[in-house]
């Protein structure tokens, strides 16, 4: 049995959509990061920590109610690749929740405790997919011919280490395949205070990358109470309704959505292709939440001027910071 309150829960329970944030990999490039790089955005945490610090507190300021760290493909096996030891790898991963929980903390004190009717942000610790590691684009296949037992060992230690640096719950993201899904839900079960949300990424309304059907996916972690909400993320946006049609009709729990801007990845060049989506993210949250969703964010591409429009719209009574034109 869980000995705290479930963070999102406290969200739901006075608002009718919790606000994620927006991509980060995408501010650090406008900021003149350059991420090709295996590590990604975890590669900041080596030359410039205080720059990943300023984007959590852009979004803090723009209304999102949470941050989610800069841990997704941060790993000690990573970071041993670069030469560091590895208490040093775990002091680094330690450190994406540090820095998010100082933004947060540090907006709330200077600004956010101010705002009438606006919730305390939580500290959200990103646990990518096996295939964020390989970065090779296995997190939109999933097929990674590992044992269950390979998966365990990738994710306990880092699980282990977020929850000691302090977030508030842990968002495994990006999920491509039933089988990790699976294994993540039992190592949940041991860390037994700990909340999380568990999404995946979709090869369209009805199947997770790997090919299983979202309705298996849903069955197989329904039942785990740690897991406080199950959804979509780092896919296209033209799914993303149909996905919520189908996720509501197979569970209780709150459907969550962070989609891409609209564009495509492609894993062979690390570039992305195609078209942004024409419709404001406002306009399409009121399609999603119609559909189910209540925790709504974006995910690849996506801004802080995207979750001030969900902002605004969903939070018409509470200003938000001034900062964002």
């Amino acid at each position: 049995m869980l000995h705290t309150n479930n963070p999102i829960e406290r969200i739901l329970q006075a608002h009718e959509i919790m606000i994620l944030d927006g991509a980060l990999a995408t501010e650090l490039e406008m900021h003149g990061c350059d991420l090709d790089d295996p590590l990604w955005s975890s590669r900041v945490l080596l030359d410039n920590p205080e720059l990943i610090y300023n984007v959590h507190l852009e979004y803090f300021r723009a209304g999102a109610d949470c941050a989610i760290t800069a841990s997704y493909q941060a790993t000690v096996e990573a970071f041993s690749k670069r030469g560091l030891e590895e208490n040093d790898a775990i002091e680094l991963i330690k450190k994406t929740v540090y820095l998010a929980r100082r933004a947060r903390d540090n907006f709330w004190r200077e600004e956010g405790s101010l705002i009438k009717k606006r919730p305390k942000p939580l500290v959200v610790a990103s646990v990518g997919p096996y295939g964020a590691f390989l970065a090779d684009g296995s997190e939109y296949v999933g097929n990674y011919g590992v044992t269950d037992e390979t998966l365990e060992i990738f994710h306990r230690e880092r699980m282990q280490v977020l929850i000691e640096g302090g977030a508030d719950l842990l968002a495994f993201e990006t999920i491509p395949s039933l089988q990790e899904a699976k294994v993540i839900s039992r190592l949940l079960t041991e860390f037994q205070d700990t909340y999380a949300w568990l999404t995946f990424t979709v090869k369209n309304e009805e199947e997770i990358s790997d090919g299983s059907a979202l309705e298996e996916c849903v069955h197989v972690v329904e039942d785990n109470m740690q897991i406080a909400a199950i959804g979509i993320n780092c896919s296209p946006v033209s799914v993303i309704t149909g996905a919520i049609t189908n996720l509501t009709a197979h569970t209780k729990k709150p459907i969550i959505v962070y989609p891409n801007s609209g564009e495509t990845y492609d894993p062979e060049t690390n570039k992305w292709h195609g078209l942004k989506s024409s419709d404001r993210f406002d306009a399409k949250s009121e399609e999603w939440f119609q559909a189910g969703a209540r925790i709504i964010g974006g995910c690849c591409r996506t801004t802080p001027h995207h979750i001030k429009e969900l902002s605004k719209k969903w939070r018409p009574s509470v200003d938000v910071s001034g900062s964002l034109s």
